[in-house]
């Protein structure tokens, strides 16, 4: 015999209630886990980005900016843009940006090694791009110093001009006139200019 339709309604109804229940309990859990890229630093983990031995840059660096893959640190889980739950030591993680270097073939170890030995001739200046001829002409913008009659003229007189411009090329702060990054080792002496951001900016605390 069938049951009237509305003893079956009111045998479903538990039912419906239960999977209210546990799909309001699946969204506040969900909603606890944070997003994988509103970690915090010490939160994740990540792999070192394979390095170019051309370049010295990781291999997918594209328009200053590389991907590589990251875990959540031990005890932390998050949730990829496609709902899945991430964990530390899982088979699959979620990618970060970090940030790369343009550049186009100069070598910091050649621009120095031909500052110290053939910087008097200008043929650290001719190397990085820098073939005008004239006197010294100091570039506000750049900070760079161009090369000239100058340099070869002071040779004699302790070789101030050789000296300053090997200072400025070791210090990194004279480039390739291209305005690209020397190839120096991934892990090697790079210079890193810091600048206060968002991110850098320390409020001072109020006197108490």
């Amino acid at each position: 015999m069938a049951f009237p339709l509305r003893k079956r309604l009111r045998c479903f109804l538990p039912f419906l209630c239960f999977l209210c229940v546990c799909s309001h309990l699946e969204l506040v859990f969900s909603e606890d886990v944070e997003r994988c890229e509103h970690l915090r630093l010490g939160q994740y983990l990540c792999k070192d980005p394979k390095i170019d031995d051309a370049t010295q840059e990781p291999e997918n660096c594209r328009n200053m900016q590389a991907q590589v893959e990251c875990f959540p640190a031990p005890n932390i889980s998050c949730r990829l843009q496609d709902g899945r739950e991430v964990g530390f030591g899982g088979d699959f993680g979620f990618n970060r940006s970090i940030p790369c270097r343009n550049v186009s073939g100069y070598s910091y170890k050649v621009a120095v090694a031909l500052s110290l030995f053939l910087g008097w001739l200008g043929a650290d200046r001719f190397y990085l791009g820098y073939p005008a001829l004239g006197s010294w002409t100091l570039h506000a913008d750049s900070a760079s110093v161009s090369p000239g009659l100058l340099k070869f003229c002071t040779v004699g007189f302790c070789g101030i001009g050789t000296l300053i411009d090997f200072i400025l090329i070791a210090m990194q702060i004279v480039g390739p006139a291209d305005g690209s990054s020397y190839i120096v080792d991934y892990y090697g002496a790079r210079l890193t200019r810091l600048s206060i951001t968002n991110e850098t900016f320390r409020k001072p605390h109020q006197s108490l």
